[in-house]
């Protein structure tokens, strides 16, 4: 091993909010605020960070043309459930496979809601 991850980061237009729609579904705590850049998630545990990036140009997923970059999968017991919660927060369903939902956040970020027991969604 070389590293251990400590955080990905997120590029965003406005990153309180983006913090906030993720410390909600994540349920990790807003735990730096350092002008642009915020962190979610305790110190010494891998954190979601972030950072302000006023160009930022959304992924379009499935969209070649407008890649998804990278996305979270998010472990849920029951999808329906999680499913509302997340659209209530501000998120956009975009997908969905057999077991997996793809949304996209408040800035354009897919993320998947799978069920616990399902592989990675991609």
């Amino acid at each position: 091993m070389i590293g251990r991850l400590s955080t990905v980061v997120l590029d965003c237009p406005d990153p309180h909010a983006l913090a906030a729609f993720y410390s909600e579904l994540l349920g990790m705590p807003i735990t730096r605020v350092d002008g642009d850049w915020i962190d979610i998630g305790e110190r010494g545990a891998t954190q979601v960070s972030f950072q302000h990036a006023p160009d930022h140009v959304p992924p379009r997923w499935p969209d070649p043309a407008y890649p998804q970059q990278l996305h979270l999968d998010v472990e849920v017991e029951d999808i329906a459930a999680a499913e509302e919660r997340v659209l209530a927060l501000g998120a956009t369903k975009v997908g969905e496979g057999r077991d997996f939902r793809v949304y996209t956040d408040p800035a354009g970020h897919p993320f998947c809601l799978v069920f616990e027991s399902s592989p990675a969604a991609g």
